[in-house]
């Protein structure tokens, strides 16, 4: 016996070697790999007046030099320890300008090379494009102007985006940004041995926590993140950089909308090693814009302990944010029921304000009856509040007067409602340069905005009125049958001028400009080609099939070129969806996408296996509803089940596909669908 396993050890070492020798790397058909290195067209932003329009070109995939940067996993992060910034981007790789009104393309001089841009924010003025350039060594900050079509860098000490750009303007010749404190070279090196062990105390409280990634594990892990994430804030005027307050770990830093004051949120210690960086505990604070202390608004304590269960939160304000139609009052939230929604209670949540220069009493604005989502605000009679419950898919939004202080439910409906979504209200820049709602017809109405227009007819995107009196959305514009037409921006609200993005199965993607009032033919503003030329010929369809309990249930169906189910047969096949929650056996049973969408390709994209013969089933609808009382995940597995066999029965009856051969997957959770 002990022979023959030392016979069997040297035959396999044999077997090891040999086929470690014979292994090379391999490397897909070549239409998978020209479909996966195709350049995507590139993506287009214009300024409020719709004059000038900004080129983004960008790669499908990074570079293996962009691949080879060093990369730590702490708190939550992954970042690039050679130059404080993020270590999983997608850069842009090219800029140009366009003027809308001629037509006329300009080139920019003055970029770097090789570029590898990001985070692109037009100034107050419109008239300047900042940008970051990170190399391997840091992150730089350009801006072009749009004048003299140059990009001049701005910066003199090297940026820190640990924890994001934090990048802004104050006014058209101020920026404001997180700068690097250190050199990376300086990084705190890892000890041969530790000076002693972890440890992790737990005080006899339940502490029930998501399950996150690349958390910090180790004193060390502590250190390093303390080095990364620490910087100096500065305030550039025309190329001088100068210091506002000290360097901290800057989780965010928002100017007042009269630029006279900066609300923060710094990171304090101890670190948590059970929740990400954006759950540490942390300071909100007012200054002047010379980091001088105004106001300390907050100390937050970690996030850990933070109850189970949707819509409970922490007992403690959240939310700080500036009104954005005034000078300078900071906004929060604060739970009314110690954080548990089971608790009964008339009311959820209070929101509060609290005015420059901040030494007074808050005063409370409002209640809501369920959790208090947000809020986007338009002048001093008009707010739109929204609320809702994770846990019942629900959603409300409210009229509020901050004048009178009245809240009045303008609708409700369920999140997966799509057919019943009125859309976004479309918002312009007021006085201080917010975004704030844009009204219409002395104030009666907004002009509603839904990019998604989800109906029967599969998704038509549409522009709407909804009138604040009757409650009631007026569809103005809708996307024609047989294309998918979107409002990408609303030049003009009051003469109804549009900027839209319109694509067909055949057309590929392009940007117009629509006007409603006049009807005059669409101004077409870009001329993209198609990237996918392999795909012409695929066909594309939606499909619609019922599971065993009735439920309606549709996917995107791809088959190959030249296929003919008499001549070829069934094909092999690959269903790709994601699991989704529903509440509501109606809502699950909507038709959701459009059959009328160019394909294009995405790394996770299972189109790519239709070039290789294979019948492929698309965004495969696979609801689990909740049934007899009990929650959608009680009977996960059953309702997978009926989903899938629901397809594979389908594409049997169609007989394009081999219900013997079929494999099923998804991004996330689509895993389990496997």
């Amino acid at each position: 016996m002990k022979k023959l396993l030392i016979q069997l050890l040297f035959l396999t070492g044999a077997v090891a070697v040999n086929a470690q020798d014979a292994v090379d790397y391999k490397v897909p058909p070549k239409e998978m790999a020209d479909l996966l290195l195709a350049k995507p067209t590139p993506s287009v932003s214009i300024d409020d007046k719709g004059e000038w329009m900004l080129l983004s070109g960008r790669n499908s995939y990074p570079s293996v030099e962009e691949l080879a940067m060093p990369e730590y996993r702490i708190a939550g992060l992954r970042i690039n320890p050679n130059n404080y910034s993020p270590s999983r981007q997608t850069y842009i790789n090219s800029f140009s300008l366009k003027d809308i009104k001629t037509g006329k393309s300009f080139s920019i001089i003055g970029l770097p090379t090789p570029l590898y841009a990001g985070n692109i924010i037009w100034s107050p003025g419109q008239q300047k494009i900042s940008f970051t350039q990170t190399t391997q060594k840091g992150v730089d900050l350009y801006v072009i102007d749009i004048a003299t079509k140059k990009a001049i860098k701005v910066n003199k000490q090297a940026l820190n985006v640990v924890l994001g750009s934090g990048i802004s303007w104050i006014d058209s010749e101020t920026l404001l940004y997180r700068v690097a404190t250190k050199p990376a070279s300086q990084a705190p090196q890892k000890p041969l041995m530790p000076k002693g062990p972890t440890v992790q105390q737990n005080l006899g409280k339940a502490a029930p926590s998501v399950t996150y990634q690349d958390l910090i594990r180790s004193p060390y892990d502590e250190q390093l993140f303390e080095f990364y994430a620490t910087s100096q804030l500065v305030k550039n005027k025309n190329g001088i950089e100068t210091p506002i307050a000290k360097p901290a770990i800057y989780a965010s830093v928002r100017t007042s909308p009269d630029k006279n004051y900066l609300l923060m949120r710094t990171i304090s210690k101890p670190f948590s090693y059970l929740v990400a960086a954006s759950g540490f505990p942390s300071t909100v604070s007012i200054t002047d814009l010379n980091g001088k202390l105004v106001k300390l608004v907050e100390n937050l304590p970690s996030s850990e302990g933070t109850p189970s269960g949707y819509d409970n939160i922490k007992n403690e304000s959240r939310g700080f944010e500036w009104r954005d139609d005034e000078a300078a009052t900071l906004i929060w939230a604060k739970p009314l029921d110690s954080g548990l929604i089971k608790k009964q209670v008339d009311f959820h949540d209070a929101v509060y304000a609290l005015k420059a220069p901040f030494n007074g009493r808050a005063k409370e604005l409002f209640k809501t009856q369920t959790r208090f989502r947000g809020i986007s605000w338009g002048d001093s009679t008009l707010a739109l509040v929204e609320e809702g419950l994770r846990s019942k898919q629900t959603l409300k939004v409210s009229r509020y007067n901050p004048s009178t202080g009245i809240l009045e439910t303008l609708y409700e409906r369920n999140q997966t409602d799509a057919y019943n979504d009125p859309g976004e209200p479309v918002t312009t820049r007021n006085k201080y340069g917010r975004q704030v709602i844009q009204v219409l017809n002395h104030g009666s109405q907004l002009l509603m905005n839904n990019n998604t227009g989800a109906s029967d007819k599969g998704d038509l995107p549409f522009l709407a009125k909804f009138d604040l009196q009757t409650k009631k959305n007026e569809i103005i514009w809708r996307c024609a049958e047989g294309s998918y037409e979107v409002v990408v921006d609303v030049l003009d609200p009051n003469k109804l001028v549009l900027l839209t993005r319109k694509e067909s199965q055949k057309q590929v993607p392009n940007y117009f400009i629509k006007n409603l009032m006049l009807r005059i033919a669409d101004q077409q503003i870009t001329n993209f080609s198609n990237p996918y030329p392999q795909l012409e010929g695929i066909s594309k369809e939606k499909i619609t099939y019922k599971r065993a309990d009735g439920i309606d249930l549709t996917g995107n169906l791809y088959l190959p070129k030249g296929y003919d189910k008499v001549k070829d047969g069934p094909l092999p096949v690959l269903i790709w969806a994601y699991p989704r929650e529903f509440n509501s056996a109606a809502d699950a049973a909507q038709i959701r996408g459009s059959k009328d969408r160019f394909i294009t390709i995405s790394w996770a994209s299972p189109i790519y296996w239709v070039t290789q013969g294979y019948a492929v089933l698309d965004n495969a609808e696979m609801p689990i509803v909740a049934v007899d009382g009990k929650k959608p995940n009680d009977t996960f597995v059953e309702q997978l089940k009926l989903n899938a066999e629901a397809a594979i029965n389908k594409l049997a009856d169609m007989k394009v596909g081999d219900r013997n051969r079929v494999a099923v997957g998804g991004h996330s959770w689509g895993f389990y669908d496997g």
